[in-house]
């Protein structure tokens, strides 16, 4: 099953670093021999065009981090194709930025400086120091550079990770699951941030997530995942406009047809069954 993940029409046309993710019949197999293989990808094509936002969305063990690993460049499918902007994706590159669940800041250096990391270790920082600070004011941490991972909250430990990726200027930026470790107020307080952030740069989006309401709220399109092995079971189009209410009747109807599809009946948090 294939489809492409277009900006809605009418939109911005400033996307001039954002990438297109063509993904195309891939599969992935953990192990080797008949009881140590794990199938955790089969079959997946899907085309994401420059600009869009999109989640993937599925139980655990579905292969949603999989396949995003797969579009890092981490690991390498056993059938199938991926690219960015035609290139075929063999290994990791600063243009496919990726952010945890967790920070994974150096906590030996401060937040100045973990967000330079990334032009560090391309060796381009002498050069673009100068951009450090820049992204210290998109992410809201101005105040703050000169503070270690350990004296700020995990709210903004996330943001200076969203720094660290977005300074390599990313066609793309990957997002395995970044705000689940985060309590419910900060959470939708860095949803809101990282939309103001995609809205700003412009750059592809493609998030993980175990969260109905979340993957609404950011998306563009939502990608449905069966239980491994993984396949796309559905495509969820977002036609709300932003800023998005989450009481809007729209967005409770998408919400009930999301459970719907999981096999929940009764308008409950899917993340806790998942």
């Amino acid at each position: 099953m294939s489809v492409v993940m277009q900006k809605k029409p009418g939109e911005s046309n400033k996307f001039n670093e954002a990438g297109r993710i063509s993904i195309k019949s891939v599969s992935k197999v953990f192990g080797q021999g008949e009881n140590a293989e794990v199938h955790a990808l089969s079959n997946i094509s899907l085309e994401i065009e420059p600009g869009s936002f999109v989640s993937l969305l599925g139980p655990s063990g579905c292969g949603k981090s999989t396949l995003l690993r797969l579009v890092a460049g981490l690991e390498q499918p056993n059938d199938g194709s991926l690219r960015l902007d035609g290139q075929e994706i063999t290994g990791p590159d600063y243009l496919r930025g990726l952010v945890f669940q967790d920070p994974t800041l150096f906590p030996w250096k401060t937040i100045y400086q973990n967000i330079g990391a990334g032009l560090e270790a391309r060796g381009v920082l002498a050069q673009k120091k100068h951009e450090i600070q820049q992204y210290i004011k998109l992410v809201g941490l101005e105040g703050f550079e000169n503070k270690y991972p350990h004296q700020v909250s995990g709210g903004m430990a996330q943001r200076a990770s969203l720094a660290r990726a977005l300074i390599n200027h990313p066609k793309v930026l990957l997002l395995d699951e970044p705000l689940g470790a985060l309590d419910a107020f900060t959470r939708m307080q860095m949803q809101q941030e990282m939309l103001r952030i995609w809205q700003d740069r412009g750059t592809t989006m493609l998030l993980v997530t175990h969260d109905v309401d979340e993957a609404i709220y950011l998306s563009d399109k939502i990608a449905i995942m069966t239980p491994r092995p993984g396949q796309i079971k559905e495509f969820i189009d977002i036609p709300i406009g932003r800023p998005r209410d989450r009481n809007n009747p729209d967005f409770v109807a998408i919400r009930s047809k999301i459970l719907r599809i999981f096999n929940f009946v009764e308008d409950t948090a899917l993340s806790y069954y998942l």
